[in-house]
């Protein structure tokens, strides 16, 4: 396949970036969007260019590392996978493709593709945990838990905080990032004793880091890879109503 490469480059947080083009004469449709990346350095490299830096780690779509706006769309064109877990057979032959970092005030670019997203963990530090001391870990048949409640937590569980939500969002939310953590924990037993200190401590965090304001487009869970429904902002709201108006 031959590519036609639309491509950002900044060279730093203070720094102003562009779009600049590239081409690839001999990608693979097999190819996973970061290896067709790669290849693309390899050319740079060889030319004694700069490489276009990227976040990637796991590579399969665990880590949530690999976020980048790619044809305007957070991931890329596939519903409900990661950049990683894109395949250059979604594109064809001559195609243009434009890739782009994650934009958000609260998202500041690093460099070229990188983008700091620390600020999801200091809204995972301001009270996504239970801080139970509990000395060794308890049998595991000693706490019941119904299979409603288990499923809720789990799909909750399954966000991997990578970005996107707030990407895809006119108003760079992070409701859908921070309800997931929230009700995560409230859906389990352990994580009840501090349900109301802790929605009012991550909603406080979250809107101290500078993200808008949810306004229920649902543009998030169209572009979560894990498809991380918008009932879970729902239920942080109504747990965040609950915790300051003892609802």
């Amino acid at each position: 396949m031959k590519l036609y490469l639309r491509i950002w480059r900044q060279d730093g947080p203070d720094t102003s970036g562009q779009l600049v083009d590239y081409h690839l004469d001999d990608a693979d449709p097999g190819m996973s969007f970061l290896e067709m990346l790669d290849a693309v350095n390899e050319q740079l490299i060889n030319n004694g260019e700069r490489v276009i830096e990227f976040d990637h780690d796991c590579r399969e779509g665990i880590c949530g590392s690999c976020g980048m706006v790619i044809n305007g769309r957070p991931h890329g064109p596939a519903q409900g996978s990661s950049t990683c877990q894109l395949h250059m057979r979604s594109f064809h032959n001559g195609d243009q493709i434009t890739i782009e970092p994650f934009r958000a005030s609260a998202f500041p670019i690093i460099r070229d593709l990188k983008v700091d997203r620390s600020a999801f963990d200091r809204i995972i530090d301001s009270g996504g945990y239970i801080s139970t001391n509990i000395a060794a870990a308890p049998e595991a048949n000693s706490i019941l838990i119904s299979k409603d409640e288990a499923s809720n937590a789990f799909d909750a569980a399954a966000c991997i905080g990578c970005g996107a939500c707030v990407a895809s969002c006119k108003n760079a939310s992070a409701a859908l990032f921070t309800s997931a953590k929230v009700t995560h924990l409230v859906n389990l037993p352990q994580g009840k004793v501090e349900r109301s200190s802790r929605v009012v401590q991550m909603v406080n965090q979250m809107d101290t880091e500078g993200f808008g304001a949810c306004s229920f487009t649902e543009a998030c869970e169209a572009v979560c890879p894990q498809q991380i429904s918008v009932n879970h902002i729902a239920q942080m709201n109504w747990e965040y109503n609950r915790a300051k108006f003892g609802m």
